[in-house]
């Protein structure tokens, strides 16, 4: 079973899509998501700087909207099965036959502007915690008042919380961890997002989706989405509650996935099932010369 991985927040960079805008068909998907969502994502996956396109309100379409282009340049109706961290549950949902294009980019664009919002009511922040005990690590957070936002496995868990809490677990880290502070608007995956919640549940509303047409895990628990229904309730309480990404990656190894393809942006997730995943062959669809390998891959399948 091959499964597609659809990248989270924090995995573009600067210029990732110059190379990949010289395709047609590729330039051809922006331009029409672009104009849906009246955000130019051209512009900002080739000169806006870092600190622009980390802009959540930038961010989220920016990546999935780079995601779902990217997909469409390979096989992806051959795989099996697919999972999104965090913001890639909406590609995913693409992916997987529940929204179609416009819908998914209609979607993350409403839910990347009421996280945008709700970020700017309170000083809050993120920060990864890297290695040590994990039960230590979550003590540590409580003591703290900060939440686990992400369980990343691999020995990684971000917390997200106020800012000052942020700044006190950074001067002082768990034993055996190092803790990276996350350059990210607010504490997304946390109660601090329930406003967004609230505001991208309304919008769901309005949308006609279709059962899944292929095998997709839920950032909730792992759990394997059996309707569209069922996927909207869960990925709009998905922005206030924790991602599983670490059950993600073990239900997807126990199901009997052997390959995985991390679409573009690609780098974070491959990288986090090399080393959470074993056994299992690894690609990450970092610029167009990949593309060749990936339909290898689903070849196969």
């Amino acid at each position: 079973m091959i499964s597609l991985l659809a990248p989270g927040q924090g995995s573009q960079k600067p210029g990732f899509m110059n190379a990949w805008l010289e395709i047609v068909a590729y330039r051809k998907d922006i331009e029409i998501m672009s104009d849906a969502i009246k955000v130019d994502l051209i512009k900002h996956g080739t000169v806006s700087d870092e600190v622009t396109i980390r802009d959540t309100a930038i961010a989220q379409p920016l990546i999935v909207a780079a995601t779902i282009a990217s997909a469409n340049l390979i096989r992806h109706e051959d795989a099996e099965a697919t999972a999104g961290h965090s913001v890639g549950e909406v590609a995913a949902g693409y992916l997987s036959g529940i929204l179609n294009q416009s819908d998914a980019i209609q979607l993350v664009n409403v839910r990347a502007q009421a996280m945008a919002k709700a970020a700017a009511g309170t000083d809050t922040g993120m920060a990864a915690v890297l290695g040590g005990d994990a039960t230590e690590v979550l003590a540590t957070l409580e003591k703290l008042s900060l939440t686990a936002a992400n369980y990343n496995g691999a020995g990684q868990i971000v917390a997200a919380g106020k800012s000052q809490d942020i700044v006190a677990l950074s001067e002082n880290p768990p034993a055996g961890s190092k803790v990276i502070v996350l350059s990210v608007a607010g504490a997304f995956h946390t109660q601090y997002m329930d406003p967004a919640k609230k505001e991208l549940e309304i919008f769901t509303q309005s949308l006609s989706v279709s059962d899944p047409t292929k095998t997709i895990w839920s950032n909730h628990a792992a759990e394997r989405i059996t309707s569209g229904q069922e996927y909207l309730d869960l990925l709009v309480g998905q922005v206030a509650n924790s991602v599983r990404w670490d059950l993600c990656m073990s239900t997807m190894v126990d199901a009997g996935v052997t390959a995985v393809i991390e679409l573009s942006p690609a780098g974070t997730l491959a990288g986090l099932a090399k080393r959470g995943m074993p056994g299992v062959e690894v690609l990450a669809l970092k610029d167009p010369n990949d593309i060749e390998q990936a339909n290898k891959i689903l070849e196969r399948n």
